[in-house]
């Protein structure tokens, strides 16, 4: 017999794409999910090939020294039945000259980048052709992978949906804004790769790195350090909390990951300034769902950054309501995070399943600024010993909040009231642009046996949460919404439960705020000395907020924290109450003119109503949206927008997807930053 000549030979990116649910990452390369068959075609000269004739063995090889130990090779001949284990290559059809053979990786493959080779031999002559590269995913459709998600809606909105919603705002006002993660849009997955071999870890020891990368555990702490750049690690993103970003971009008008990673690899992989939790929560999102890996942002709402560990967040008040003595304990309005889906064999049976992962630099673990996976289960039961991180996301959650009044004096008085931490725990539901509240997956029902059990374990006694019926009661009220540029009102309301008159001082101080606890300038305060409560009685006493008064001062978060502070002269206790108001931005309007149609010509126009009453200069908004708009677009106007007057422009886009897509907008100018809107579009298939 003549040699065996291979002469062309076809990868099938297409119909390999469309079968791995990766076609959307495009057609240039192979991308194929692990324990899933796919399909290349061999055209040999001459002749065809002959079974016991020609030998034909295939060799996949990934990282810089590939061995079999290590799993990060392999060599496998076509044969007729695959093995059980390892990799395999099957016939699927013999034509005149051709031949179609199907290869599958195993379950528990290392993911990342691979070449491949084939060897032919006929006889004693053997030769050995490159036919291509192709990339490794998770699979979360194969019952045996470690990422395996049972439900088709949740896989598709956990690890093929490009666009989701992050929450924020305050736990008594709850917005969301949209995030374009667009995890297959063009370059984005050699850019989560390349974020694999820049690790310390990799840089360390690359065998031992590479021959970990089957598991979703170790790449989800890989991730978590990579994509903040704390450790001097050349991280993706530079966190900074103190309103000065004049010399990167605010953490506030980002929309979506692909600008970001985009410019992280553009400038040689120094950190993209700047972020902030939802911020660095999601970009980790568009890593993990890129590599295949389900995973959610999800936000916490009163969350507590417990420093020294003891489960109880101290804060102090002078007596006109001002933080005193800064204590390294914070609560933060909110704090987001992400959840990722994976098995977790390495801790027995019961903790599979949602791992929170907190990219935001807090606090170290294994000396790397990292946090998780923590299996959400194991929050839930109190099981603080297990890997990773649990007591700090446990406390994130749980921790008591103290308020200390100190007194001119120097005297401490306990207030007898505290707020409570670990709140409408927020992700975007499945399918639909709904709030779905997970904060039973954190922890039982508060005052619960089951929840006073867990706090045993976890060595920490819970206070019982009931409030006293009896006594004087405070709580700030809203009238209605707060909207930017306009006045409000708050009420400090005082219930008297006792069957005999109260004379009290009143404190009402309200200060604009950022979403980590920081205080900013006062913007509204009154001091009553002399309140008197009837028995049975409510009294209602307002304080007016001004926006001359605090327009200046607002940051983007868009907080006002309200303190009030209730001294009862004849015990001397102290209640506290606080409240965050969010102040509401105004409404971006997005119309879509034309058919929607796949590579047809679509218009958006977008406006926004300046609502404030002074003019906005440097007005810009900026637009994307997977498979919509070809990357970022941006429109800087020319002219300032008077006083209630309309910002708007027009967006000639092409989409290049069908199906339900978001074009997001974002809108900045020198008094209004950070608006988001957004519009669902869906796009019917071209003809």
């Amino acid at each position: 017999f003549a040699d065996l000549v291979l002469e062309t030979w076809d990868l099938q990116c297409e119909r390999n794409g469309r079968e791995h649910r990766t076609a959307e990452m495009g057609c240039q390369q192979l991308v194929v999910r692990r324990g899933q068959p796919f399909t290349i075609t061999l055209h040999f000269s001459g002749r065809s090939y002959e079974e016991g004739v020609d030998k034909l063995a295939f060799n996949v090889e990934t990282g810089p020294c590939p061995i079999e130990t290590s799993g990060t090779r392999s060599h496998f001949s076509l044969t007729d039945f695959p093995e059980e284990a390892g990799w395999s290559a099957v016939i699927q059809q013999q034509e005149e000259g051709s031949l179609s053979v199907s290869l599958c990786s195993p379950p528990n493959a290392r993911i990342g980048r691979y070449s491949l080779t084939l060897e032919t031999s006929t006889g004693y002559q053997g030769t050995s052709c490159h036919i291509g590269d192709f990339v490794l995913l998770f699979n979360a459709w194969h019952p045996e992978d470690t990422v395996f998600l049972r439900e088709e809606d949740e896989r598709r909105e956990y690890v093929l949906s490009q666009e989701g919603l992050i929450y924020q705002g305050a736990r008594d006002y709850i917005t969301s804004i949209p995030w374009n993660f667009g995890q297959f849009e063009e370059d984005i997955l050699s850019i989560c790769l390349n974020l694999l071999d820049i690790n310390p870890k990799f840089l360390r020891d690359q065998n031992r790195d590479c021959s970990r990368r089957n598991d979703p555990v170790y790449i989800g702490r890989v991730v978590s350090a990579m994509v903040n750049c704390n450790d001097e690690d050349r991280g993706v993103l530079a966190g900074r909390w103190d309103n000065k970003y004049e010399d990167g971009m605010s953490p506030m008008a980002w929309i979506g990951s692909v600008d970001i990673l985009k410019r992280w690899k553009k400038f040689g992989c120094q950190p993209v300034k700047y972020g902030q939790c939802w911020v660095f929560a999601a970009v980790a999102c568009t890593v993990m769902r890129c590599l295949g890996i389900p995973s959610r942002v999800v936000t916490n709402y009163n969350s507590a950054h417990d420093t020294n560990g003891n489960l109880i967040i101290d804060r102090y008040l002078n007596e006109t309501g001002d933080e005193d003595r800064r204590s390294r304990d914070m609560i933060w309005n909110f704090h987001c995070w992400v959840e990722s889906w994976m098995a977790r064999p390495d801790l027995g049976s019961g903790y599979d399943g949602w791992q929170a992962l907190d990219p935001t630099p807090q606090e170290k673990s294994e000396g790397v600024f990292c946090c998780g996976p923590a299996p959400v289960k194991a929050i839930k039961e109190g099981d603080l010993q297990l890997k990773y991180d649990i007591p700090f996301v446990f406390a994130e959650v749980n921790a008591d909040v103290v308020y200390w009044v100190v007194k001119s004096d120097g005297t401490q008085k306990k207030s007898t009231h505290s707020s409570v931490v670990g709140k409408n725990i927020s992700t975007k539901s499945v399918g639909r642009d709904s709030r779905e509240d997970i904060t039973h997956t954190y922890k039982y029902p508060e005052g619960s046996e089951k929840e006073r059990e867990v706090f045993a374990k976890a060595e920490h006694e819970k206070r019982s949460l009931r409030e006293e019926e009896e006594g004087l009661h405070l709580k700030i009220k809203l009238s209605e919404g707060a909207n930017n540029g306009s006045d409000f009102d708050v009420f400090a309301v005082i219930n008297n439960n006792t069957d005999t008159e109260r004379v009290c001082r009143l404190m009402l101080c309200a200060r604009t705020a950022s979403y980590n606890g920081t205080v900013g300038p006062q913007c509204g305060m009154k001091d009553l000395l002399n309140v008197t409560i009837a028995p049975w009685e409510e009294n209602r006493v307002p304080l007016r907020i001004l926006y001359e008064k605090y327009g200046e001062s607002l940051t983007q978060d868009n907080i006002i924290k309200v303190v009030a502070l209730l001294t009862e002269y004849q015990t001397g206790d102290v209640i506290v109450a606080i409240r965050d108001v969010y102040i509401q931005n105004p409404e971006i309007k997005i119309r879509i003119l034309g058919e929607p149609m796949q590579n047809r010509k679509l218009v958006a126009e977008v406006s926004l109503v300046n609502p404030l009453s002074v003019p906005l200069n440097n007005c810009m908004f900026v637009v994307e949206g997977a498979g919509l708009t070809n990357g970022q677009q941006t429109k800087e106007l020319e002219e300032p927008v008077e006083p209630q007057a309309v910002a708007k422009f027009r967006l000639d886009f092409v989409p290049t997807l069908s199906g339900l897509h978001k074009l997001m907008v974002d809108f900045e100018s020198d008094k209004l930053m950070g608006v988001k809107g957004y519009r669902n579009v869906i796009i019917a298939p071209q003809p």
